[in-house]
């Protein structure tokens, strides 16, 4: 089984930074990653009204709060890092458009660390969209760890949220690894179709079962016909999980992510770390 050789983790302004870093750091400990930190943050000079009269009568403000922000991030870094033991590298993703930046340093890891966005963070440093169009534009797993509450020192209690997709199907391949070492994994699904179809031919269960994982099954019957994303949080909640395996689904407009409804509940609502593919 492929384990996670380079992992990349999204750095900003943020307190949560500490938090991401954290995670990353044990992971790759775990599994003898090499890891990347990229600082991200959205430069102040975007939020400014258009006008180059104005921009250049505080051009040099805005980089200097830009420098500290920055400064303030690899502080963090450093400190999280300070222990040996885990190749660790420091990069800078802070161009316009930071999202586009980002995603392409993503194009090379195995696994991301991203944060859930903060609605009521005035303060944010990317863009509200970062999580889901990294995903798009990556093609790339990624771990997201709350903006609020205690992370999991450990990932013992998997749930996976279990559809018939290739969105799902991707997020648990990804997750093989952390799957393997967990003490309980549970799958939860709500859809009926797909067992009655995995009963005359390849599955879930199987699937798992080849790479030494043994699952429980919680069966919900027809799938909810709206809220699904909070069904599936109140499953993964019941079930003690701390970490949700699932698929993104959404889909683009007009330069702007979409998500779609489970989907976008998760990431607005989470209190546990979630395991996401697209």
């Amino acid at each position: 089984m492929n384990a996670y050789r380079q992992l990349l983790v999204h750095v900003d302004g943020g307190a949560r930074s500490t938090e991401r870093l954290a995670l990353a750091r044990r992971i790759a400990d775990a599994f003898g990653s090499s890891l990347a930190a990229a600082y991200a943050a959205q430069p102040h000079f975007v939020e400014l009204p258009y006008g180059p009269e104005i921009a250049a009568g505080i051009a040099v403000e805005l980089k200097e709060l830009d420098d500290a922000r920055r400064a303030a991030a690899r502080a963090l870094f450093d400190r999280a890092m300070r222990e040996p033991g885990v190749q660790a590298r420091w990069l800078r993703a802070d161009e316009a458009p930071v999202t586009a930046a980002f995603a392409r340093e993503a194009l090379f890891a195995d696994l991301l660390l991203l944060g859930q966005s903060d609605e009521r963070d005035t303060s944010r440093d990317v863009p509200p969209d970062f999580v889901p169009s990294v995903l798009v534009d990556s093609g790339k797993p990624a771990i997201v760890v709350p903006h609020s509450g205690p992370v999991p020192t450990s990932f013992n209690n998997i749930a996976i949220a279990w559809k018939e997709t290739a969105e799902t199907a991707r997020a648990v391949a990804a997750a093989l690894p952390l799957l393997a070492r967990a003490g309980r994994v549970v799958v939860l699904t709500w859809d009926e179709q797909s067992e009655a179809a995995n009963s005359a031919g390849l599955g879930l269960d199987g699937y798992l079962r080849l790479h030494g994982i043994e699952p429980e099954w919680r069966r919900g019957g027809p799938a909810p016909s709206s809220q699904i994303g909070d069904v599936l949080l109140s499953a993964a909640f019941d079930v003690e999980a701390d970490l949700l395996v699932m698929g993104a689904y959404g889909h683009s407009r007009a330069r702007e992510w979409i998500m779609g409804g489970a989907s976008r509940t998760v990431l607005a609502s989470m209190t546990l770390p979630v395991l996401m593919a697209h």
